[in-house]
């Protein structure tokens, strides 16, 4: 029995400790959350040049065999069948009652299915994996590899001297690719919402190639504080927080990724857990929906603030907030109810007993920049 105070380390914890990150417990293991320039100067050098991010503790598998394909649909939403070799999608897997249990990224390769999960939630994905679909497919962990997130505007001329064949992938795409000597599978994604890769390295050269890449001018390394208000910019989803259990794909807006073919009158309708519940929603449309939200004064606003109307009704919360560096305003992600969730709608968030004024707003709140080609 692991003893849950020891903390796991990432093939890069040296390296971190050596350029003076402050390290953090994070989903059980040590992670940088900042190194000395600060959160501030991470993020601008994110979005205007590139960041290198440690995010090894996420969960890596594959799953082998000629049903692969098949067995994963029978637990999410999305179209894996016709996911075409070399192509990644994003995915979701889903509880009876229609609520998330972690979202993932699932990309197909010549012989197999590449998964990369939550760190937070690998062993409960890997044995929800192995209970249902273990006797149709292979489910291989990979807990010898590292995985490197390299984003912003410049990933792509950094890496492309390490290898210039990255620069021929587009948004949502991979391929196997020596990165500095190292054989390495990298997609050309990632949670920002700037151009950007996502590296998986064996662990052992895990520290050799991020030394490699930052050596590059472009790059500079940056923690877990700038990867999270980089991600609340982007209005991307994180699990735990925006997403969980009780949050439906649809009350979270994330029915983009729900391909016509798993959706009702579609060639492969259902067959996932939930669907029943899922189907329903995206008919008749949810009572609550996942927002964005900008202040309208400079106070930021917090994950689990409650959001109340002009007359204090409760109306919802704060799933995830922050004062944005790209922005310079609090932005916040929220779950009301649908006929207060309209565009412009204005809102008030509780700060210490102090009603803050939010503006609902479309997201995402700093543009998406993705490399589609």
């Amino acid at each position: 029995m692991s003893n849950p105070e020891i903390l796991l380390k990432t093939p890069l914890h040296d390296l971190h400790v050596e350029l003076g990150a402050r390290m953090v417990p994070f989903a059980g293991y040590s992670m940088p959350v900042q190194y000395p320039a600060g959160l501030m100067a991470e993020h601008h050098h994110t979005r205007q040049a590139a960041g290198l991010f440690d995010v090894s503790h996420m969960g890596q598998l594959r799953l082998a065999g000629d049903d692969a394909a098949q067995a994963l649909e029978s637990l999410v939403p999305v179209d894996v069948i016709d996911l075409a070799v070399g192509k990644q999608r994003y995915a979701f897997f889903t509880n009876p009652s229609g609520g998330i249990l972690d979202d993932l990224m699932i990309t197909r390769r010549a012989d197999d299915l590449f998964l990369v999960v939550n760190a937070a939630c690998k062993n409960a994905d890997v044995r929800h994996l192995v209970t249902n679909i273990s006797h149709r497919c292979n489910v291989q962990p990979l807990p010898d590899r590292g995985l490197l997130a390299l984003q912003g505007p410049k990933a792509v001329t950094a890496l492309a001297r390490l290898d210039a064949g990255v620069a021929a992938l587009t948004f949502m795409t991979g391929g196997h690719f020596d990165l500095a000597g190292i054989p390495c599978f990298v997609t050309r994604s990632g949670y920002t919402g700037e151009d950007g890769f996502e590296i998986s390295v064996p662990a052992a050269d895990a520290e050799m190639l991020a030394r490699a890449l930052l050596k590059q001018p472009e790059v500079k390394p940056a923690g877990l504080g700038a990867r999270d208000t980089l991600r609340l910019e982007a209005g991307l989803c994180l699990y735990g927080h925006d997403i969980n259990e009780t949050t439906t794909p649809v009350e979270a807006g994330l029915t983009w990724a729900i391909q016509k073919v798993r959706r009702a009158g579609g060639a492969r309708a259902g067959g996932y857990p939930g669907a029943n519940v899922i189907a329903a929603q995206l008919a008749t449309g949810p009572s609550v929906k996942r927002v964005g939200l900008l202040g309208l004064e400079r106070v930021p606003v917090r994950e689990g603030a409650k959001i109340a109307d002009s007359h204090g009704h409760r109306l919802g919360h704060v799933t995830s907030g922050t004062l944005s560096p790209t922005v310079n305003q609090p932005i916040a992600m929220a779950y009301l109810a649908v006929n207060h969730a309209l565009p412009s709608h204005e809102v008030y968030a509780d700060v210490r007993g102090k009603a803050q004024p939010m503006r609902v707003c479309p997201m995402p709140f700093a543009p998406h920049r993705y490399h589609r080609g």
